[in-house]
């Protein structure tokens, strides 16, 4: 396996993008959907392998075992993934069989057209501005090929404009936010799913057209918790080489709370990120709990 250096992000649609997946853009753009497919769909860092497990284990009708058949990466195939070495995801998505799961990172308006022409389901899970930041810095320091975050402060300065991959968090969460009722879209939030897990996981059901028993349900909660999934080799990410995703230091799986960025943000830098956030959120009604 090519062990990658560091990543360089360009511009594509107006967005930073690794330059792996702007190199394989013409295979992403011209993905054929299937109308079976099932999209989730996320800013990075805001519960997305959580979902994935999720409704892998609703497809698979709550059976273990066949979620323990391989990781949520071959499972849940990441759609825009190129990582030198491996099968794209695009490549995955090509031979997996129907009905497919995948997720996303993309931004609204890069997501393929197939997929609204097809009219396929899509779970998005939009999660609060500052947890993120705090998590996206950390995944950052794991992942070789990522760029240098710099320091934490730096970090979020960069974050707060939008000059890191996948663009601004404030577009992303109100460009999917804004076409919710246009497509086939179930928009959940990340504060919500720790709040109550059995009744998201219920409102998926309910958009998936799946009826399950209680006790299904609860089964489902309990093996997609944190703490559950944590030790779970089939869905923390352990079986990634170290050359590709270092956690000797930091997990893949670190914290998965609500309100984890009182630990890292000063006084000063918050009083700047409530300001810049009120700015930026001023044209919507989107509503997000930093905390639970």
């Amino acid at each position: 396996m090519d062990i990658p250096t560091l990543q360089k992000l360009v511009p594509l649609h107006g967005v930073p993008m690794a330059i792996e997946i702007a190199e394989n853009w013409e295979t992403v753009e011209q993905f054929q959907a299937k109308s079976d497919d099932l999209v989730i769909s996320t800013y990075p860092k805001a519960g997305t392998t959580w979902a994935s497990e999720i409704v892998d284990m609703i497809y698979a009708g709550g059976d273990l075992e066949k979620c323990c058949r391989d990781t949520i990466y071959n499972r849940v195939p990441y759609l825009e993934a190129r990582i030198p070495g491996m099968p794209t995801g695009v490549e995955q998505l090509a031979v997996a069989p129907s009905p497919r799961l995948l997720k996303t990172h993309l931004p609204i308006h890069m997501m393929p057209n197939s997929f609204w022409e097809k009219n396929a389901k899509v779970i998005y899970v939009a999660r609060n501005a500052k947890d993120v930041a705090v998590s996206y810095f950390f995944f950052h320091q794991i992942v070789k090929a990522m760029p240098d975050p710099g320091p934490w402060g730096v970090f979020l300065d960069n974050y707060m404009e939008g000059n890191v991959s996948y663009g601004s968090w404030y577009e992303h969460v109100k460009g999917w936010w804004e076409k919710r009722n246009d497509h086939n879209i179930l928009y959940l939030f990340y504060e919500d799913m720790k709040e109550d897990p059995k009744r998201e996981i219920r409102k998926m059901l309910h958009f998936l057209e799946k009826d399950m028993s209680d006790d299904i349900v609860e089964k489902i909660a309990y093996h997609t918790s944190f703490d559950i999934m944590k030790t779970n080799d089939m869905a923390n990410y352990k079986t990634i080489p170290n050359e590709l995703l270092d956690q000797s230091t930091t997990s893949f799986m670190r914290k998965g709370i609500a309100g984890d960025w009182k630990n890292h943000f000063t006084v000063a830098q918050n009083e700047k990120f409530d300001e810049e956030y009120k700015r930026k959120m001023s044209d919507t009604r989107l509503h997000f709990r930093s905390e639970i």
